[in-house]
């Protein structure tokens, strides 16, 4: 680990080298071993991404097929697991509901070698939809679904599972589309955090029941939630402008905006405000966006500040029908390929992940016995 300055926060701190992802790098933006976050957006599928991430190249149709057969016989969940998911009360966070299913079939179904990660990982892929949304529709409808869809995405497995019938292809292509946008990002505070765990030779549902845990802070992964929240509060343009200029007078903390490696936008939210756009002409309601795109304009005008992934990701989410406390977990579903990728990586050529700490406490003490001490 090097840095050419002491910063807070590991800023500008370089914690090791990684073949999977350039972010905000000068000519080359956000890649996926290489390719264009774009070109994958408008060209490539979910599954072929995480194929990429997974094998370090794009499959051959046969591959895919081949890759996509596999998944969808690693949906179903034990029983024991379902119990465990019916335990966990109604109210509780779907962040934590993920992390708990993890660990758990960590419990159940273990790693043991590692020469099993791959097929960790594709368990890990196929089954976390179901494992959300078996306690999402078990404590909303009380019912006990079964999770072992025939669609052949994990985009349109989600959408089935939480609306019970298969998704139009519309709303397929734009979760996907968003799945591929959220699946890798370098060395974010959740990846590290797996690939610290992983650097202690744990076993891969260790290290992404941690990652999911850093996740969950809202500094990482609950913008979109919390950019849902902002945007429904107003009910035109108008008043969203007024509204956001308040908060900032107030010195309110907006979410969504600004990133910590990107400088002067993040390439991801143009392809989020397209599909919301589009969502939003389908749906015959420009309300969401019209108010998303003036609260966008207020702060880059004010604040220079841009709209990162997730602001617009929330009003894609909603055209969807999907509840807002279910939007973080969403990137789950996805970033497990880049998390599952990362722990294979760091296994490759692995060191203990240990850095040194600028001691700022007292100097050296005398110890006082207690009958001394005042």
């Amino acid at each position: 680990m090097t840095a050419s300055k002491k910063t807070g926060g590991l800023a500008g701190v370089t914690a090791g080298s990684t073949a999977l992802c350039t972010v905000g790098k000068e000519g080359a933006g956000l890649t996926y071993r290489g390719y264009d976050i774009y070109d994958l957006a408008d060209n490539a599928s979910f599954e072929e991404v995480a194929y990429l991430l997974t094998h370090g190249k794009l499959p051959n149709p046969a591959e895919l097929a081949a890759y996509i057969a596999r998944l969808k016989t690693l949906r179903g969940l034990p029983e024991k697991l379902r119990q465990v998911l019916e335990m966990i009360p109604a109210n509780a966070h779907p962040m934590d509901v993920q992390r708990t299913g993890v660990s758990f079939l960590g419990n159940i179904e273990p790693e043991g070698d590692f020469s099993n990660q791959v097929a960790v990982a594709d368990r890990l892929l196929a089954c976390l939809p179901s494992m959300l949304l078996y306690w999402h529709r078990f404590h909303q409808d009380r019912t006990r679904i079964e999770t072992e869809t025939d669609d052949d995405s994990v985009a349109g497995h989600f959408l089935h599972l939480l609306h019970d019938k298969p998704p139009s292809e519309r709303h397929r292509k734009c979760l996907d589309t968003t799945l591929i946008l959220y699946a890798e990002h370098e060395f974010n505070a959740s990846t590290f955090a797996g690939r610290v765990i992983t650097g202690t030779l744990s076993d891969m549902h260790s290290a992404i029941t941690g990652a999911i845990g850093a996740l969950r802070g809202p500094l990482h992964g609950g913008a979109n939630e919390a950019a849902m929240a902002l945007i429904e509060k107003f009910s035109s343009a108008d008043e969203a402008t007024a509204g956001v200029l308040g908060m900032l007078a107030r010195k309110e903390l907006i979410m969504g905006f600004g990133h910590r490696v990107y400088t002067t936008s993040d390439p991801r939210n143009a392809v989020n405000k397209r599909m919301s756009k589009m969502l939003a002409n389908e749906a015959g309601d420009m309300t969401l966006y019209d108010v998303s795109e003036a609260v966008e304009k207020v702060m880059w005008d004010e604040k220079k500040l841009f709209a990162n992934a997730d602001f617009f990701a929330a009003s894609v989410y909603h055209f969807m029908g999907i509840p807002t406390y279910l939007f973080t977990p969403i990137f789950v579903c996805s970033r497990i390929t880049g998390w599952t990728a990362h722990v294979m990586e760091q296994r490759a050529n692995n060191k203990l992940i240990r850095p040194a700490a600028d001691y700022i406490g007292p100097g050296l003490q005398k110890f006082v016995p207690i009958d001394e001490r005042k």
